[in-house]
């Protein structure tokens, strides 16, 4: 689900300190579950992406990810991503086509099986200036080889 990514000055990059890094030193306890993610794609191959919040109570803080959002009971994961892309990023989408869906079993740790269903997710080059982000630090788009690194 995310894109961690070192610092890089080409494409201002910023972490946060590893003094604050929450990801390591957290001791709130966090549980996995059912959840839906846009792999938002530009007309030109490149990805949005979002800077998570360096919050202790979220998976991954401080880190380049997916804007994505927890699946409710009963709902459909395609519906629970359009709710999270209108809440996240004020964007109003119906264009969502499944890309893959991943299974984890983790009742081995005493905890439940759980999904990550992902979508692509077009979005025109003109549509950017639309967004207003209400969750995460940042918002960048990136070439594809570099949501590798």
């Amino acid at each position: 689900m995310l894109c961690a990514m070192a610092d890089d000055t080409r494409y201002n990059l910023k972490r946060v300190p590893e003094s604050q890094d929450f990801i390591l030193t957290s001791e709130i306890p966090l549980y996995p579950g059912d959840a839906a993610c846009g792999l938002i794609i530009l007309e030109d191959g490149r990805y949005l992406l979002q800077l998570r919040d360096q919050k202790a109570d979220i998976f991954f803080p401080g880190h380049w990810g997916l804007f994505s959002g927890a699946v409710d009971q009963g709902e459909d994961p395609l519906k629970a991503l359009y709710r999270e892309l209108e809440e996240e990023l004020h964007l109003k989408i119906k264009n969502g086509t499944p890309f893959t869906r991943l299974e984890f079993d983790l009742t081995y740790v005493s905890l439940s099986r759980y999904y990550r269903m992902y979508y692509e997710v077009s979005l025109k080059e003109l549509e950017l200036t639309s967004l207003v982000l209400n969750e995460g630090k940042e918002i960048k788009h990136f070439p594809p080889g570099k949501c590798l690194h």
